[in-house]
């Protein structure tokens, strides 16, 4: 997901993305121990991901409490 569309998000829309993507991060985990991941590449795409969505998160809440 491009920056500038996590940004148009709500905070809670963000807080959920960010449980779904900890929980895919999850189950990559498990395919990996288990042997069964063959695309290596999306662990770091989706770390990537949840750093992207916190760092907007952090951006709204310090906006919200300069108000």
């Amino acid at each position: 997901m491009d920056i500038n569309e996590m940004r148009g998000k709500s905070e809670q829309e963000l807080k959920d993305q960010i449980a779904e993507l900890r929980r895919e991060q999850f189950s990559l985990r498990m395919q990996k121990a288990q042997g069964q991941n063959t695309q290596t590449h999306q662990f770091v795409k989706v770390r990537r991901e949840i750093a992207r969505a916190a760092t907007v998160l952090g951006e709204k809440r310090r906006q919200g409490a300069a108000r």
